[in-house]
């Protein structure tokens, strides 16, 4: 059996898409004109009832392999293969960032500070699917790949919004780490200081031995939209908090203003990352 995973795990589980929704339909409906229930069709398949389940409902993006298979035992006569070609990657990310995610895409300035891992957005694949590996409950490798596809296109914007400020506020730690072994560490280097080469993204680095920290209550981001409305965004384990109230967001903002005058310049920040690399 290629999948026999459950989906008891709800708390960073993708919202349905359009286009998801849509596909589960219409793939349920040449499952039942071909004469078979889920049940029915497992065995043929070699795909469990639950993962072909959760395509009908548009809780699952399908893989190419369950694509392919299915065109021909159901005889779809390659509808299924042209209405994948339409399958939407938004689901790669889950409800409760979705209403930030869409903010991020037009954003005039997007501040971040993280002390767990580093952000998505200046991640490689090799570090981003070691970090998906990792969560519990387990994923399947059709539902990694689901997230790395909607995390590479989220990263899009650091080089298709040039007049957008970044800026990231890291832990060194996060580096010392080495998530994922020393090769993915020193690539995951690399890819960073090559990004602080872009004239509109600023990362800079909060140094092990700090006597002085603003933000110990936890990782954090800002976002001003392009009618200068600023919001908020912070992360746990089992969700995220979004953040509209203008007095919340003085605080994060008088926090994350003083952080960055305890971090490392950019460029001895740079410095810092280097040496780690050495070091490796």
């Amino acid at each position: 059996m290629e999948d026999s995973s459950t989906d008891n795990y709800d708390g960073g589980k993708p919202e349905p898409s359009g286009s998801l929704r849509t596909f589960g339909a219409v793939y349920q409906g040449f499952r039942e004109n071909a004469g078979f229930t889920q049940e029915a069709l497992s065995p043929v398949l070699r795909y469990s009832a639950h993962y072909i389940g959760s395509v009908e409902q548009g809780r699952r993006l399908p893989s190419r392999k369950f694509i392919d298979r299915s065109e021909e035992v159901l005889h779809a006569n390659g509808v299924l293969r042209k209405a994948a070609k339409r399958l939407s990657k938004q689901p790669g990310l889950a409800r409760w960032f979705r209403e930030w995610a869409e903010l991020e895409k037009t954003a005039i300035s997007l501040y971040t500070y993280e002390c767990r891992l580093v952000p998505g957005l200046l991640q490689t694949e090799a570090y981003g699917r070691t970090l998906f590996t990792q969560q519990v409950p387990h994923r399947d490798d059709d539902e990694i790949d689901v997230q790395w596809a909607a995390r590479s296109e989220r990263q899009r914007l650091l080089r298709e919004r040039p007049n957008t400020a970044f800026r990231f506020i890291l832990e060194e730690h996060l580096f010392l780490r080495r998530m994922g072994g020393t090769e993915v560490t020193r690539q995951l280097i690399d890819h960073i200081l090559e990004l602080s080469e872009l004239r509109n993204l600023d990362i800079q680095l909060v140094p092990l031995a700090q006597e002085e920290h603003a933000a110990l209550d936890g990782p954090m981001q800002l976002l001003e939209t392009p009618d200068n409305e600023w919001f908020g965004y912070c992360e746990g384990q089992r969700g995220g908090l979004f953040i509209s109230d203008p007095k919340e967001l003085s605080i994060l903002q008088m926090r994350y203003a003083r952080l960055l005058s305890q971090a490392l310049t950019p460029k001895d920040s740079r410095s810092l990352l280097k040496q780690i690399r050495g070091a490796l």
